[in-house]
Parts: C-alpha cells; structure tokens; sequence
C-alpha cells in the first residue's frame, strides 16, 4: 500500500512538472517577422491589350463583271507586286476592244478625207473640226475598252499574303465583288490604349522626337523577339473612355506576326521615390489590400493600401504606408488587429535581395 502511495505521488509531481513545462512554452512569445517599406527608384514594366494590324492589308475586288475564268493563286500564298491573281473571262471585251479599235481607225481616215477636202476649200474648216473631234471621241472609247480589258486581269498591288478565297473557279462575278484580302506583313502596326496620366507621364519622359521603345507579349504569352517603338499618337482622347491610342511599329521579318493578332503590348516606366514593399506582406480582404503596420508599441494596425504599380513579387504603394513604416512580413493570419507582437526585423534591402525587382 506504502508503495502505491510512492507511485501515485512521482506521477503527480511528473504530471505537474509536464503540465508547468507546457505553460511555460505557451506563455514563450512567438516571434514574427517584421520590415519596411523602402523608398527607390526603380522601373515597371506596364502591360496593355493591343491588336495587331499589317502595315497595308487591302480588299481585293472584281472591276469588271463576269465569269471567274481563272484563279493563279491559293489561301496564305505569298505573292509579289504585280503577279497575276485573278482572271474574268475577257470575251466581251475583247470584242468591245476590237469594235472601238475599229471605230478609231474609220475615225482617223474620216479626218484624213476631211483634211483634203478643206485644203481644196470644198468644206469648210467647222467640218474638219468636227471630224477631228469624232476621231478623239473614238481614241478615247478605245482607251476605255482597253482598260476595261486589262481589268479582267486582277493583279497584287505590292508583295503581301493572300487570305481566303471567298469565290470558287466559274463563278458569276459582279462589279466590286470581294475576291480576297492582302496583307503586307513586312512590318506591323500595333495599337493599344493608353489612359490620360499614362499619357503624360509618357510625354513627360521622353525627349523631342525619341520614340519609347516596347515589347510584345504574343498570345502564347512569349516575348515577340524583336522591340517595337511608339511611332504615332492619335490627336484626341476618346470621351467615353478617358484613353488615347498609341501605335507602335514591330518589324516582321520571319512573318510570324498575321493581321489580326492580338496580344499585349509591355512598356516600361521609371518610378522615382517609389515606395516598395514585398507583395506577401499584404492580404486581401473584400478586394482591398491590407497590410499589418507595427506602431512605436510593438501593436500591429490593420492598414488598407493602395497599390499604384505591380512588379513580380513586390507592389508599388500610393497610399496606406510610408517610408520607414514596419509592417508585419510573415505570420499575417497569426495575429488580429490591435495585437502586441514580438518580433524579429529584416532590413528591407536583404528582403528583396531574395525576392523579384525590375532594376533597368
């Protein structure tokens, strides 16, 4: 009995050591991890939704009507200036080409007659006149025959691509029908908008005839190889939207970029004095940002934050926190507002030293 008392004691005591040893880990502080926001300059890269359109992309339509005799082409060929693409059965034209060249010599041998006839003073000189002009009016309608000859032959107006074909061999074509498209895609012209503070701070950062230079982010999301640069600015801003269109010129060499394409146009803008934190000391909450400010206290305020910029892995803050400010970096869901906190500090620089920062 004397022995089960012994047993039941040491338990107690080693229950009670174990319990105490438990409250005193507990009552242990966690320390959390805390930095600043840093003020520096630095650049952002901004992305904008652009199409892209070729620097000549026309209609190709039928002058003439008639039957589709011949087509020397096919859907995505490439053909040069001049080749020969489509062709309108030419009887009736010809026939009319050969009748007005007739009517133009009969025309000439008429002045001719005439032309005697007045230098023996047998008819008078309004007579001559008047064969002179006929002979003219007979020149002029075999022009027009001949053109309307030469418009039976459809012809590329400059190098380009062909696109689809929207009429098939033999059939009926009427006078400025569509026939098919051509692209000259040598070099593109890509539009994006562009909001009024963009605008001018865009202004702003260039010097007199300088062109920005920009990126092309394809819609398999690579870098298109080549830069592009601003060329144009539309002359007015669009009421509605508040934006204004830029236009930026992409060389094609490899005639991998189509008319039609979309994509996202990168331009890149040099902050100064921006105040930076890392992107995972924020949370999100009812689509605001928030971050966890310490006071002089060691106390963390829940704070709201605006962000002006993105880069990988940090944001640009306009408004919610300062230079200098600590802010909680890790633990965020282990704390509630208005908590005293211990902790361990970070500068700011060995931060994003580990994390993503745009430095051209």
């Amino acid at each position: 009995m004397k022995r089960l008392f012994q047993l039941t004691g040491l338990c107690a005591v080693l229950c009670y050591a174990s319990c105490k040893s438990t409250e005193e880990k507990k009552e242990e502080p966690v320390k959390l991890l805390v930095t600043s926001a840093i003020k520096m300059d630095t650049t952002i890269t901004k992305e904008y939704v652009c199409q892209i359109r070729s620097i000549r992309n026309i209609e190709v339509k039928a002058q003439e009507k008639g039957y589709l005799e011949r087509i020397y082409v096919d859907e995505g060929q490439f053909v040069k200036k001049g080749q020969l693409l489509f062709k309108i059965m030419p009887t009736l034209y010809q026939a009319e080409l050969e009748k007005a060249d007739a009517e133009a010599q009969a025309a000439e041998i008429e002045v001719q007659n005439t032309q005697a006839l007045a230098d023996r003073n047998v008819v008078s000189k309004n007579e001559l006149a008047l064969a002179i002009a006929k002979a003219k009016k007979a020149k002029a309608e075999l022009s027009l025959a001949k053109a309307h000859l030469a418009f039976t032959e459809i012809r590329a107006p400059f190098d380009g691509i062909v696109d689809q074909l929207h009429l098939k061999l033999g059939s009926l074509v009427e006078e400025g029908e569509l026939l098919t498209s051509l692209s000259d895609n040598s070099q593109m012209w890509v539009y994006f908008n562009v909001s009024e503070p963009e605008y001018l701070n865009y202004q702003g950062s260039m010097k007199p005839k300088e062109k920005g230079k920009v990126q092309l982010l394809m819609a398999n999301k690579e870098v298109f190889k080549h830069p592009g640069y601003v060329e144009t600015i539309e002359a007015e801003f669009n009421n509605e939207t508040g934006n204004i269109a830029f236009r930026a010129s992409f060389p094609n060499r490899e005639g991998l970029l189509r008319h039609g394409e979309t994509g996202s146009i990168l331009m890149k803008e040099q902050l100064k004095d921006a105040i930076i934190i890392p992107q995972k000391a924020t949370m999100e909450i009812m689509d605001r940002k928030y971050v966890y400010v310490v006071d002089k206290n060691n106390v963390v305020k829940l704070t709201p934050v605006t962000i002006a910029a993105e880069m990988p892995d940090l944001y640009v803050i306009k408004e919610g926190v300062k230079e200098n400010d600590k802010i909680l970096l890790e633990g965020l869901r282990k704390v509630k507002n208005e908590e005293k906190i211990a902790f361990d500090y970070e500068e700011p620089a060995q931060v994003i030293a580990h994390l993503k920062l745009a430095t051209e």
